[in-house]
């Protein structure tokens, strides 16, 4: 019976050290998780309080999925989880495993890929970051196209203009030069054109309030909003269909009394055969009069050119940002986590991968950063959770465990060497 006890006591603690010296083995491994060899009783069926049991045998080898140390590596596309869930990786035949690993990479065709090869999967969303499907798929990056050009649709731009200038414009008086009040910016055409839109800003002559329900005195001070480059009155449609000059009316205070909205307005793209003309709303809502000098303190257009991706960067919700030549960003998807009611059922697969089984239960599937997914962080990989200290004191007691074993089989056979020798 000693022989059999001693010979489990061996192979149990032979696996152990299997277990052990694999941790040691992973210690350095990104996203490697612990294991542990787990062990139970033999003994036979109606054994008495009285009898030994047979030994003992490895009941299971589970995993333990405590957080790893997070380590700072630089590089935006290694991605550590800080917190509960899984990477959901595509393997080469189309299945899904999971992974805690995130040395990630551009392949060719623009997707992001693990070491092996693997796609990373996510959410879809729009440019803005909002999630646009339920179902992940594999994450691809825009590196084949630049993104297209986008036609300046809005402008805005706020500035004081100098209430203590009281001189009215002429065109021909030298002392009020059109280009005395003005600013510039470049807006763009659909295909991405640059077009050089040149403000000035000359006084008119002040008028009455043209508005009978709340009537204004004294009279308004008027200054018309001029394209800088032919020196007209920029003109815009009003509600009624009527075509009208573009003139900044202010109060006595210095604040903008009309428009109140944003006209409208066209001017010339002379350069352009397909685009001899653009349109675009001008918001001058934020323009004063104050008696300081002529400032401007904002000037916004929402147009670009196209452009070719220069980089990428990845939040703590997982949402991927974009950066272009052109200087826009754009969010292009979201990494998508995992988690199981039972992690410790899901099955090694190697190369820092497990998949799901009967035991794990089914994926749940979400947003980092939300409920029970822990946050992601760019630029960071996750440790390995085994503790090299803690791993050399199992071993040693584990070879000491081996060793007993090994004197027990040793002192058996010197007791059934005695019973044989005896006469």
């Amino acid at each position: 019976m000693a022989f059999q006890q001693a010979l489990s006591g061996l192979n149990s603690a032979s696996k152990s050290l299997d277990v052990i010296g694999n941790n040691i083995s992973n210690a350095n491994t990104t996203g490697n998780k612990l294991a542990r060899a787990e062990f139970g009783a033999l003994v036979s069926a109606g054994t008495s309080e009285k009898a030994a049991g047979l030994g003992v045998e490895v009941s299971a080898v589970t995993q333990q999925f405590s957080q790893g140390n997070i380590s700072i590596t630089g590089n935006n596309l290694d991605i550590a989880i800080n917190g509960g869930g899984f990477f959901q990786m595509q393997l080469d035949d189309g299945t899904t495993a999971y992974s805690r690993d995130g040395q990630f990479k551009l392949d060719k065709e623009g997707y992001m890929v693990s070491n092996a090869g693997s796609k990373v999967m996510g959410f879809t969303t729009d440019v803005e970051g909002v999630k646009t499907s339920s179902t992940p798929a594999a994450l691809q990056m825009p590196t084949s196209a630049p993104i297209a050009a986008s036609a300046t649709s809005a402008v805005t731009a706020a500035f004081n203009l100098n209430s203590a200038d009281t001189t009215v414009y002429s065109a021909s008086n030298s002392a009020t030069p059109l280009n005395r009040y003005g600013t510039s910016l470049n807006v763009y055409d659909s295909q991405g054109n640059a077009v050089a839109f040149n403000l000035a800003f000359t006084r008119a002559a002040s008028t009455a309030a043209d508005n009978t329900t709340t009537p204004v005195t004294p009279a308004l001070d008027n200054w018309d909003v001029r394209d800088a480059s032919t020196g007209n009155v920029l003109t815009y449609t009003d509600d009624n269909g009527a075509t009208q000059n573009l003139q900044l009316q202010f109060r006595a205070n210095g604040a903008l009394y009309a428009p109140n909205a944003s006209p409208t307005v066209t001017i010339s793209n002379a350069s352009s055969i397909t685009n001899p003309t653009l349109s675009f709303s001008l918001d001058l809502t934020g323009a004063t009069q104050y008696a300081t000098s002529f400032a401007v303190s904002s000037l916004t257009q929402d147009g670009y050119t196209s452009g070719s991706l220069t980089g990428i960067t990845i939040n703590e919700q997982g949402l991927i940002k974009a950066s272009y030549s052109n200087g826009q960003t754009q969010y292009n998807g979201m990494i998508s986590l995992a988690t199981f009611r039972n992690p410790q059922g899901l099955q090694p697969l190697g190369g820092n991968n497990w998949a799901q089984t009967f035991a794990s239960g089914e994926p749940t599937t979400g947003q980092p950063g939300s409920g029970q997914f822990g946050s992601t962080r760019a630029g960071a990989l996750e440790d390995s959770n085994v503790d090299l200290t803690a791993e050399l004191v199992s071993m040693m007691t584990t070879q000491r465990a081996y060793q007993a074993n090994a004197q027990t089989i040793k002192t058996q056979d010197q007791v059934m060497q005695s019973l044989i020798n005896l006469r």
